[in-house]
């Protein structure tokens, strides 16, 4: 599929893990053109169109496990689920069952271990982060160090400016974090760097393998939605990741 990014990290040959791009769909006007985000007010027949064109072009085995994403600490089994569910985060240990989540700014996170016996999927906002969630979905890997970890698309520090709430919120609980944050001259407002706040509590989680995090949902309107670029009227871009009966 040429409208999605291939998660770059050496997981094993069966888990299949990326992030769609917002090219390739059907969707007009402001969710041109690939948007997978039913909550966003776009035309219900382009979302589930989109959906049935992803799923064709990269041979999902079945239909994503989508979340009603909510900003939180959520974390459910994907395969245990069969109706819409709240939650920020699923996790399998199944074959063929697709974790997803949307993001259009917030940062995706996918996670497997090195066996290809589990994945995750995460929805990490700054509310989730400073919540615990990743320490949370880490929690359903047997052995953290076996765990690895792909940052898919979200906004970068240049653009991502935040109140004194958001830096106190992290710093109080994990000092090194002052380090993700750029004080904005002048103001009581900081420039806060999500990939290096993920990092960090990934690492404290027991993680070292952390990939990706070298884009920037903001700045490349091309590729990506970005809900702080384009207000409430923006599309979703899905990370998704699954592991496959054997390698296609």
């Amino acid at each position: 599929m040429t409208h999605w990014i291939s998660a770059n990290w050496p997981a094993p040959a069966r888990v299949y893990a990326g992030t769609t791009l917002r090219t390739g769909g059907v969707s007009q006007g402001v969710f041109s053109s690939l948007n997978l985000a039913t909550h966003v007010d776009d035309t219900l027949a382009h979302v589930l169109a989109n959906r049935a064109r992803v799923k064709h072009e990269l041979a999902l085995p079945t239909d994503p496990v989508w979340l009603n994403q909510t900003h939180t600490a959520h974390v459910v089994c994907a395969d245990k689920i069969s109706q819409l569910t709240e939650a920020d985060a699923s996790y399998t240990q199944k074959k063929q069952c697709v974790c997803a989540v949307l993001t259009a700014d917030c940062l995706p996170i996918l996670l497997c271990d090195t066996q290809g016996n589990s994945v995750a999927a995460v929805h990490a906002g700054w509310r989730g982060l400073a919540e615990g969630i990743l320490s949370k979905a880490v929690q359903r890997f047997h052995d953290s160090s076996q765990v690895i970890a792909w940052l898919g698309p979200a906004i970068s520090q240049k653009h991502f400016e935040v109140g004194e709430d958001v830096y106190q919120a992290f710093v109080a609980q994990q000092p090194q974090a002052s380090k993700a944050f750029v004080s904005v001259s002048g103001t009581n407002k900081w420039m806060a760097d999500i990939y290096l706040l993920a990092r960090l509590q990934l690492n404290a989680a027991g993680i070292e393998q952390v990939y990706g995090g070298d884009f920037c949902t903001y700045a490349d309107a091309e590729h990506f939605y970005s809900y702080r670029r384009d207000g409430k009227q923006s599309g979703r871009m899905a990370s998704l990741i699954w592991k496959a009966s054997a390698k296609h």
